[in-house]
């Protein structure tokens, strides 16, 4: 049995810099016009036979503005950060430098005292494999990007420190193709901008 999963990539709630750990704010208001500029190219998934998204603000608001009227999965939640939920990566370094080089380096570190990657991994991953769609069916998925980056680490079977070398930008979709355990990476890009040569 084989089946699509395209994941849609959350539109921002902060710039860049700005991100943080288990971030629950909603769209700011770049976020919002990303979605405008988008929705024509992404409406034709809300066809998909299943729906899902995070449970944060900003991936359900996504998904509802662009009509998928989505089912929030628990399952695709951000990494569970611990002490360090609510802070942008600089912050956590000016803390704690040694813990935050920790985790980033050893996948099974969790000097915050939440999840490790490793387990960030294999959860998102579990959800992806136990998908209940039949065969040629088509799931759509909004997500924030870290979950986006644990899945296409998950479903290439690549080494956990290859997530830290994954970009997934705002409103992106990657599709993955194929059945639990065995799947193919799709690239589709990102919906509303233009490619420059």
């Amino acid at each position: 049995m084989s089946f699509r999963v395209t994941f849609v990539a959350a539109a921002r709630s902060s710039p860049l810099l700005a991100e943080r750990f288990e971030d629950d704010r909603p769209l700011d208001q770049a976020g919002w016009e990303e979605v405008q500029r988008a929705a024509p190219e992404l409406l034709p998934l809300a066809a998909a036979e299943l729906r899902y998204c995070s449970p944060t603000p900003r991936s359900r608001a996504t998904g509802d503005a662009l009509g998928f009227a989505p089912l929030v999965q628990p399952a695709l939640r951000d990494c569970d950060m611990g002490r360090w939920r609510g802070f942008t990566l600089g912050e956590a370094m000016a803390r704690e430098p040694e813990s935050v080089d920790a985790w980033l380096a050893d996948p099974h570190a969790t000097p915050h005292g939440g999840e490790s990657l490793l387990d960030f991994i294999t959860r998102v991953g579990g959800w992806l494999d136990t998908r209940p769609v039949e065969d040629g069916g088509r799931i759509v998925a909004v997500a924030e990007p870290s979950v986006i980056r644990a899945a296409l680490v998950y479903a290439l079977k690549a080494p956990p420190s290859s997530y830290w070398n994954i970009d997934v930008r705002p409103l992106s979709t990657t599709t993955v193709t194929g059945l639990r355990g065995r799947w193919n990476l799709r690239f589709d890009g990102v919906a509303g901008q233009t490619t420059r040569a």
